[in-house]
């Protein structure tokens, strides 16, 4: 009996001592949990990785070994077994926000040290974004500091990377190309097809990027990192999720999201849901009039009329809703082979085009009744297969096969006209990515692959009859059964000279194919058919140089292109109020050229320091210029007489500029943060010779942000600014098309500069629960950002509830 007696304690003992063996890793500021900490001995005969709820199984390390705790963006700590006892188990990790560590994908399309990569990458954390608290991707990048974010509606954001945007950056989402082949030269509001909520990380990778990511990438590349689903590490079901809830003052933003994950031992789900209703946008009071909404149109009886605005800083027909959905499916059936299935789907309701619903005629008067967008769907499927081995060609290899569907649609109609004009634009784009890792030595490691797209473009059009509802037939916007191709191989080899010294070189071979056949039935085109092909080489050569820990230059030589797509050469449409947008047939490649230079040091453990520079030559550019079409310089287009105009290779661009960055971390939890960017470009006059301003070389701007923790609070109070640019600075594009733009005492467009003051906070109420709170615009400036359509929110109020379980 005693010896039952005595083995029943025993083992209720081993088994409370197994249990002790389990470690919870949580963050010191808001005390909750941190997935993914690496869990290893001095040794490194035992490691772990912490799971969803923060914990990790330290049972099989040896108990005399001290562990060590390193997680990214942390300061890495070590315990004995005793000290962990004391502690009960509970390891607190401190944030290092002072450090040239960080590990990016976006450069060579696997896991890489910032520190070795040649040229300027920022990166946005998911715990960055919930405190941001952004309304959707654009407002997200934007709060990054370092793009520039132009709006022509409240739905849409084209981002501007170094004096270049729309098709001349690129986007990609999870290792997928999102830029395809109706990316147009305006600007462009796919981004915000992507759900902010459902974002895990995002680096913007500046300069070319031609070598790993083909026609497009020419100011950068804005790289998303969905929520990943996350295993169990002990094979019994592991739940977990977020909810939260958000409403913005300005819009009336109410928006509710959803996300959760299941995971398993070789199976782990992840589904995220998000939807957002925003109502008309409501600017500052305290600024230029003339971004102001003092009159709208309204249908009364059949009639089109202009009502007075009873609050003109409310800007009438500018709201819309959005719901995005994101469902991911991995499994892990060994070490070698991972697969991931994921379903990307986002769907706006019409959205107004603000900027074309205040156009007024000669006389003063609204020019349009209507103009909207229908719905903007996104609808994504993904596959990914990779394989982690040592082998003759490669150590690991990755296939990435997706389709996406776009669907967007124009809808307008001049002041009383019968007429409501529709052009409904579908998208099938379909890709394959191979990408192969090998390590040739201890020094040298090869990136490889290639990439294959195909996109099929069909378009449509008619008009209705507003009082019957029939329907007549009209010129589409593009060419019906149109294709766009790109066929590429690439190399990159990363060779540490020495552990100071990291050399990257890369090529890049793309041939691209266009093919369109247009209808001369509606509109009298001067060719049936248009057949563009052409082949690129790009490369890079970029040196990073490390003499400390804690410093880096690095300079880079690189080279991009962008090739017509559909929307250079075979479009029709009207570009501004007097003109329209005709097909041209002789398009060719426009190619850029970049050089770069940085550094980036922490003095002690208060001071961080970082600089780029940088110059990018565009020859043989694409841009919109007064053309001859069938011998005329004017055409009657849409009922009225108008210049013509069409996309052409100019003969050259450039632009230069600097990038910086200063963070000053004092203690006591007090910080100093501030980003600044400068661009400079000018287009060369394709007759004249002459060069005037670069249509996307913003004003100067940036931000300052003082920052103060303690625990379970932190508190952000922020200054963004932005200089004006006179009417002599302006850029011939948004001269001819002035409406946006304030005008000066001559009547000619400037745009002003501006500065808002702002605050947010968070509580971190307990493990579960974390309330988010800001001010945005506190001294309510009415402004509107350089290009920008839209005036910006006025002050600006905002609540968030979360929730992890």
């Amino acid at each position: 009996m005693k010896n039952k007696l005595f083995l029943t304690i025993a083992f209720t003992l081993l088994l409370f001592a197994v249990k002790a063996q389990k470690v919870t890793v949580i963050d010191d500021i808001t005390g909750q949990v941190l997935s993914n900490v690496a869990v290893f001995n001095k040794s490194k005969n035992f490691t772990a990785t912490t799971n969803v709820k923060g914990q990790a199984d330290i049972s099989k390390a040896g108990v005399s070994d001290s562990l060590f705790f390193r997680h990214l963006g942390y300061k890495t700590t070590a315990f004995t077994p005793g000290m962990l006892k004391e502690i009960k188990f509970v390891v607190v990790m401190k944030a290092l926000n002072l450090s040239l560590d960080a590990v990016v994908i976006s450069a060579n399309r696997w896991e890489q040290e910032d520190r070795e990569i040649p040229h300027r990458i920022e990166t946005i954390s998911m715990h960055q974004i919930a405190f941001a608290n952004p309304q959707t991707s654009a407002d997200l990048l934007h709060a990054g500091g370092y793009a520039y974010i132009q709006k022509s509606q409240l739905a849409g954001g084209s981002p501007v990377l170094r004096g270049f945007a729309t098709n001349r950056v690129m986007l990609v989402v999870d290792g997928v190309r999102m830029n395809n082949a109706i990316f147009r030269t305006g600007n462009l509001q796919n981004v915000i097809s992507l759900d902010a909520a459902s974002v895990e990380s995002n680096e913007i990778m500046f300069g070319p990027g031609a070598v790993m990511y083909g026609s497009d990438a020419i100011g950068g590349v804005m790289d998303f990192h969905t929520l990943k689903p996350k295993f169990s590490d002990n094979g019994k079901t592991v739940f977990s999720g977020n909810v939260f809830g958000r409403i913005s003052s300005a819009n009336f933003e109410k928006s509710g999201h959803l996300d959760f994950n299941a995971g398993l031992k070789q199976w782990a789900f992840t589904t995220s849901l998000t939807w957002s209703d925003y109502d008309d946008l409501v600017a500052g009071s305290k600024g230029n009039k003339y971004y102001l909404r003092p009159v709208y149109q309204k249908t009364a009886d059949g009639e089109d009329i202009e009502v007075v605005n009873d609050d003109p800083q409310k800007q009438i027909y500018s709201g819309y809703s959005q719901f995005n959905a994101l469902q991911r499916i991995s499994f892990r059936p060994s070490a070698k082979w991972y697969f991931d299935y994921g379903f990307y789907y986002s769907a706006t309701s019409d959205a107004p085009r603000y900027d074309r619903l205040y156009l007024t005629d000669d006389d003063g008067k609204l020019v349009n009744a209507e103009w909207y967008y229908g719905p903007q769907k996104w609808m994504m499927n993904r596959l990914e297969a990779k394989y982690t081995a040592k082998g003759p060609l490669a150590d690991a290899i990755r296939i990435v096969a997706a389709h996406q569907l776009y669907e967007e649609s124009r809808h307008d109609r001049k002041m009383n006209n019968a007429r409501l004009r529709n052009q409904f634009e579908k998208v099938n784009a379909y890709s394959f990515n191979l990408d192969l890792d090998k390590k040739l030595g201890e020094s040298v490691s090869l990136f490889y692959g290639a990439e294959a797209i195909y996109n099929l473009v069909n378009s449509e059009a008619n008009r209705i009859k507003i009082a019957d509802g029939t329907v007549t037939p009209t010129n589409t916007r593009y060419p019906d059964g149109s294709t766009w191709q790109s066929y590429a191989a690439y190399a990159n080899l990363k060779w540490k000279l020495d552990p100071k010294w990291v050399l990257n070189a890369g090529l890049r071979y793309s041939y691209i194919a266009l093919e369109a056949d247009f209808d001369t039935t509606m509109f009298p085109f001067p060719f049936v058919h248009a057949s563009v092909a052409n082949g690129a080489l790009n490369g890079s050569l970029g040196l990073t140089f490390a003499p400390a820990e804690n410093w880096q230059f690095y300079t880079n030589l690189s080279s991009g292109f962008r090739s017509p797509n559909i929307d250079d050469l075979g479009k029709v449409f009207d570009s501004e109020p007097g003109s329209v947008v005709v097909p041209n047939a002789g398009l060719q490649p426009e190619y850029a050229w970049n050089a770069e230079a940085g550094t980036a040091v922490v003095f002690g453990k208060y001071v961080k320091a970082d600089v780029s520079i940088y110059y990018t030559l565009l020859d043989n550019a694409l841009a919109r210029r007064d053309f001859s079409y069938n011998g005329n310089d004017s055409i009657i287009y849409d009922g009225s007489l108008s210049r013509v105009q069409a996309i052409q290779n100019i003969t050259r661009a450039w632009v230069s500029g600097i990038q910086a960055g200063i963070e000053i971390n004092p203690g006591m939890g007090f910080g100093l943060k501030s980003t600044l960017s400068f661009q400079k470009g000018e287009e060369q006059s394709e007759d004249s010779l002459k060069y005037y301003p670069l249509r996307h070389a913003v004003p100067l701007f940036g931000s300052t942000h003082l920052t103060y923790e303690i625990h379970r609070f932190r508190f952000d109070f922020y200054a963004e600014y932005n200089a004006g640019m006179d009417a002599g600075d302006m850029p011939l594009s948004e001269i001819t098309d002035a409406t946006p733009y304030a005008k000066d005492s001559n009547g000619k467009p400037f745009v002003p500069a501006w500065t808002t003051l702002n605050f947010k906070a968070a509580w971190f109420v307990n493990k579960m629960f974390t309330v988010n709170a800001g001010i945005e615009n506190i001294t309510d400036q009415l402004y509107r950002p350089y290009a920008s359509g839209i005036s910006a929110p006025g002050r600006n109020f905002i609540l968030t509830l979360r929730a992890r379980f």
